[in-house]
């Protein structure tokens, strides 16, 4: 079984890199945070004392970082300090799954590409719940030979992987996706506060648009409004599940690639305004169905 170095151990890396030593995998785990290498290390994954002393022996190197300029620095280096790709061996295998800009991991793959190294970006779909589960959706991007190398090791942390296109496309099509997660999002708590001020039962109500024409995934499995769901953040005070923060950063990502290439995305744009209004109120740690609470507020 191969050796994976895995770098960013946060609330969605430290679960998947668990997985993958359940799945016999050896794990070279790095984090920043000593608590967090502590968890996995507990989980049977072999503690390092760097990001490069994890990636220098390793067949696949996985990251899952905050941030482009995270990205950019861990893999090509800054000032005096070596990248990664200038100490992993070659045919190493270097997956990165944060979700950050495309022009960050386009600029990846080639410095990487120079030194004869394949990279994919490959973002994930499914939120905390999907990383313990190991249920994930990876959305790739990079090379056909790429992506069938990292077949076996994505499959240990998820249940959907697909190949978007080449380098950055894995990226483009996270944000697309997340931006009209936002949307719809928006758009079912306000209509299920309309029937709330109307007098209905928004339990009933929901119902009723999940198997009619306004059925979409936040009715199905995430519905915003308390008491209506189980087992999902708005039931729970809004904890765990998907931050705020982390929407804005994506809405953000989503707007600058929209200015790339022109197109048109009022409905991102608007749900950004939003969302960034929402955090400033003191609710970025909180769930992003928690935007539910911006229409249930009586002036």
């Amino acid at each position: 079984m191969s050796t994976v170095a895995f770098i960013g151990l946060g609330n969605m890396g430290g679960p998947m890199a668990v997985n993958l030593v359940k799945e016999g995998f050896t794990v070279k785990a790095f984090d920043l945070s000593k608590q967090a290498l502590s968890h996995v290390a507990e989980q049977g994954a072999i503690p390092a004392p760097s990001a490069c002393a994890a990636a220098a022996s390793a067949d696949i190197v996985i990251t899952m970082l905050p941030a482009g300029k995270h990205v950019r620095s861990l893999y090509i280096g800054q000032g005096d300090d070596k990248g990664l790709i200038d100490v992993v061996a070659q045919g190493t295998l270097l997956i990165d799954c944060s979700t950050i800009d495309a022009e960050s991991a386009r600029f990846v793959a080639e410095q990487a590409k120079i030194k004869g190294l394949e990279f994919i970006d490959a973002p994930v779909s499914g939120g905390t719940a999907g990383a313990a589960a190991g249920t994930l959706t990876f959305i790739c991007g990079g090379s056909d030979n790429a992506f069938e190398q990292a077949q076996n090791v994505l499959n240990a942390m998820g249940a959907n992987i697909f190949h978007a296109g080449g380098p950055g496309a894995g990226q483009v099509a996270k944000i697309c996706n997340n931006m009209l997660l936002s949307v719809l999002m928006l758009g079912t708590s306000e209509s299920i506060q309309m029937g709330i001020d109307h007098g209905l039962d928004p339990k009933v109500l929901s119902e009723i648009m999940k198997v009619s024409s306004g059925g979409n995934w936040t009715l199905d499995k995430y519905n915003p409004c308390p008491e209506v769901m189980e087992n999902v953040p708005s039931s729970n005070g809004y904890q765990g599940g998907f931050m705020v923060d982390l929407m804005v950063k994506d809405l953000g990502l989503s707007q600058e690639a929209a200015l790339l290439t022109n197109s048109s995305t009022p409905m991102g744009a608007l749900a950004r305004s939003l969302y960034v209004n929402h955090a400033r109120q003191g609710n970025g740690q909180r769930d992003f169905s928690s935007i539910f609470e911006q229409f249930n507020k009586k002036g």
